[in-house]
C-alpha cells in the first residue's frame, strides 16, 4: 500500500507483513469519518479482543485520513464478532454516519466479505464415516446456531466418505468452531458452492498445461498443445486426429463437486465412475470421468466440452491418453456422436438438459436451486403502471437477463427485469404488490444457479438521485 498509515502506538505485538493474514480473516476494514482518530477506534474495538494493529490509511502527500482504517485481531473469531456488532454503529456521540465493517481481503483475495457472506459461515471437517448429521450436529453446536449439516457420501453405495460440512448463521460462530473443535476434525473454512476464479481462462489453461492429476502423473489433460480448449467451443473446428479413451478430463473455472460432477456426465449412457481432483493451492474445478465405452466418452466428450455449469461457466472436457493409441479424427467422431444420440434422444428426461447444454443459444433458460418457485406466469404489458420496484443484489455475479427474467416473472405480474451496467444489481419492475412481496419472500437470501440473491423493496427514483454515489 502506497499510503502512509498510523500503526498501534499503545506498544504490544505488531505483525509483519508476512503475518497479516494469520489466522485468516483476522483484520477488518472500516469506512469511517475522516476525523476519527486512532484511540476510539481503539477504545470502541478492544473489547472484542486482543487488538495487535491499527493502520488509519492517510493521504501520502497532506498525511490527512481517507476515512479507511483496518484493525487486525489475534483471533478470527475476534475480528467476525467485531463486525458483526460493530458494522452500521456510530462511534461518539455525535457523529451521525455509521461505519462500515468488513473481514479485510486477504492478500490473495480480491473483495472484502460482509456478515452474510458464505466464505465466512460454512465450515468443511473430517468426520468418523460412522457420523450421521445428527451426530454432526451435535459435536458443532456448542458454538453456535447451526444453518445445516451435511455430509458427503459416495453417489453409487450412498456410504460416508468420512467429510461433512457445518453452515453457521454468523461468521464468528464459524471462527468459534474451527478454533476450539478437536483437532482431529481438521475443520477449516470450506470454499464457497460457486467462487469464480479472477484470473483469466487462457492463465488457468497456460498454467494448467504444466500440472498433472495428482496419481497420474503420465495424463495428458490437453492433447491439443497449439490450442487452447477454452480459446474456442465451436464444434466445427479441424483438429484432425486425436488420441482417444475412454478416460476424460474436466476442468472448470469454478469448483464442483463430485455429485455435481455426476450428474452432468450420467445424462450420457454408459458412466463407470467420475471423481474430483483436488488442488489445495487453486479454486478451479478438475475431475476425472471414466466410461465403460470409448464411443460413450466420444460423445460426452462431444456433447459437453463447452457446457456452462453453472451458466456462465464453460467446462472443457479431453480425452485422457491411456496408451491404447487409438485416433479418431472429427469426422468420425461426430459419427459416433451421432449415433450414440439416438441413445440419449430416446430419453424425453435428458432431452432438455441435453439441449440446454450442447447448444450455447439454447431458449430455455435452467433453474438450479433448492427453493420452490411457483410456475412459470405471463409478464405485464410493457404500458402497465408500475406498483413495485425490487432491488436486487447478487453475489458473486449477476444472473443471465433470460434467467432473471423466468424467476421473477413466476410471482405473475412483471412489468420489466433489468441489470445495472457494470455492478452486481439490477431491478424489477412489479404491476402489483401482492406479486412483489411474494418475490422478496420467496427469493431473499436465497441461492439460484450458484448466485446468493438479495431481494428488497427498491427506493422511489427521486430518494435514489438524491444519494450519493458510494465509492468503497
Amino acid at each position: 500500500m502506497d499510503e502512509a498509515g498510523s500503526s498501534a502506538s499503545g506498544g504490544g505485538f505488531r505483525p509483519g507483513v508476512d503475518s497479516l493474514d494469520e489466522p485468516p480473516n483476522s483484520r477488518i476494514f472500516l469506512v469511517i469519518s475522516k476525523y476519527t482518530p486512532e484511540s476510539v477506534l481503539r477504545e470502541r474495538f478492544s473489547p472484542f479482543g486482543d487488538i495487535q494493529d491499527i493502520w488509519v490509511v492517510r493521504d501520502k502527500h497532506t498525511k490527512e485520513s481517507k476515512g479507511i482504517a483496518f484493525v487486525k485481531f489475534a483471533r478470527s473469531s475476534q475480528a467476525c464478532r467485531a463486525m458483526e456488532e460493530m458494522h452500521g454503529q456510530c462511534l461518539g456521540p455525535n457523529d451521525t454516519k455509521p461505519i462500515k465493517v468488513f473481514i479485510a481481503q486477504s492478500r490473495s483475495s480480491g473483495s472484502h466479505r460482509d456478515v452474510e457472506d458464505e466464505e465466512l459461515t460454512r465450515i468443511f471437517v473430517m468426520i468418523p464415516k460412522s457420523y450421521t448429521e445428527e451426530d454432526l450436529r451435535e459435536k458443532f453446536k456448542v458454538y453456535g446456531d447451526i444453518e445445516y449439516c451435511s455430509i458427503i457420501k459416495n453417489k453409487v453405495t450412498g456410504e460416508s466418505k468420512g467429510l461433512g460440512y457445518v453452515r453457521y448463521l454468523k461468521p464468528s460462530q464459524a471462527a468459534q468452531a474451527i478454533e476450539n473443535c478437536d483437532r482431529s476434525f481438521r475443520a477449516i473454512l470450506a470454499e464457497p458452492k460457486n467462487k469464480a476464479s479472477e484470473s483469466s481462462e487462457q492463465d488457468y489453461y497456460s498454467n494448467m498445461r504444466q500440472e498433472a492429476l495428482g496419481h497420474e502423473p503420465r495424463v495428458n489433460m490437453f492433447p491439443f498443445e497449439q490450442q487452447s480448449e477454452f480459446s474456442s467451443f465451436d464444434k466445427n473446428d479441424s483438429r484432425g486426429q486425436e488420441a482417444i479413451s475412454k478416460r476424460l478430463s474436466v476442468v472448470s473455472r469454478v469448483p464442483f463437486t463430485e455429485e455435481q460432477l455426476f450428474s452432468i456426465f450420467d445424462i450420457v449412457p454408459g458412466l463407470e465412475y467420475c471423481e474430483v481432483q483436488r488442488d489445495p493451492y487453486s479454486n478451479y474445478g478438475h475431475g476425472v470421468v471414466q466410461y465403460f465405452n470409448v464411443a460413450s466418452a466420444i460423445y460426452a466428450k462431444y456433447k459437453l466440452h463447452g457446457f456452462q455449469y453453472p451458466p456462465g461457466n464453460r467446462i472443457g472436457v479431453s480425452f485422457i491418453d491411456d496408451g491404447s493409441n487409438k485416433t479418431v479424427d472429427l469426422l468420425g467422431e461426430k459419427m459416433v456422436a451421432a449415433q450414440l444420440a439416438s441413445v440419449v434422444w430416446n430419453n424425453p428426461s435428458q432431452q432438455q438438459f441435453m439441449q440446454f447444454g450442447g447448444s450455447s443459444g439454447s431458449q430455455l433458460p435452467q433453474i438450479q436451486t433448492d427453493v420452490v418457485l411457483p410456475s412459470c406466469k405471463k409478464k405485464a404489458s410493457p404500458e402497465t403502471p408500475v406498483k413495485e420496484r425490487l432491488f436486487i443484489v447478487f453475489n458473486p455475479h449477476p444472473l443471465p437477463l433470460d434467467v432473471l427474467e423466468d424467476i421473477f416473472c413466476r410471482f405473475g405480474n412483471l412489468i420489466e427485469v433489468y441489470l445495472v451496467s457494470g455492478k452486481n444489481v439490477g431491478y424489477a419492475k412489479y404491476a402489483d404488490r401482492i406479486s412483489a412481496n411474494d418475490a422478496i419472500a420467496t427469493l431473499h437470501g436465497k441461492i439460484l444457479n450458484g448466485v446468493r440473491l438479495k431481494v428488497m423493496l427498491a427506493d422511489s427514483p427521486r430518494e435514489e438521485s438524491n444519494k450519493r454515489q458510494r465509492t468503497y
